[in-house]
């Protein structure tokens, strides 16, 4: 089946840093993932940043100048890279791709 696995979640103190990783599996062609996106238990999922095929990026204005999203091609890659971290940036985080379904996630905790 063709999924987004992400990974690189974890424990981190308030300020730390993360890098998270994702690939699009089970699909003999690339499919891109295009952006990251958030949920809180009891909330809805969120953006948090996307980028376009010609590079340019956006983010939620909560993340600004903390996350940066990036792609290597060569890997078929998507990252995103988290400093300065908060506990409101605890939740777990899921890569998006438009031509699959959600994957499993990789939670992230921050604590003070």
């Amino acid at each position: 089946q063709v999924q987004p696995v992400e990974s690189g979640g974890g424990l981190v103190q308030a300020g730390g840093s993360l890098r998270l990783s994702c690939e699009v599996s089970g699909s003999v062609f690339r499919i891109r993932a295009t952006a990251w996106y958030r949920q809180v238990p009891g909330n809805q999922r969120e953006l948090v940043a996307a980028i376009a095929s010609g590079g340019t990026t956006n983010y939620a204005d909560s993340v600004k100048g903390r996350f940066t999203i990036s792609e290597d091609n060569a890997k078929k890659t998507l990252y995103l890279q988290m400093n300065s971290l908060k506990p409101e940036d605890t939740a777990v985080y899921y890569c998006y791709s438009p031509l699959s379904p959600w994957g499993q996630g990789t939670r992230v905790t921050v604590f003070s």
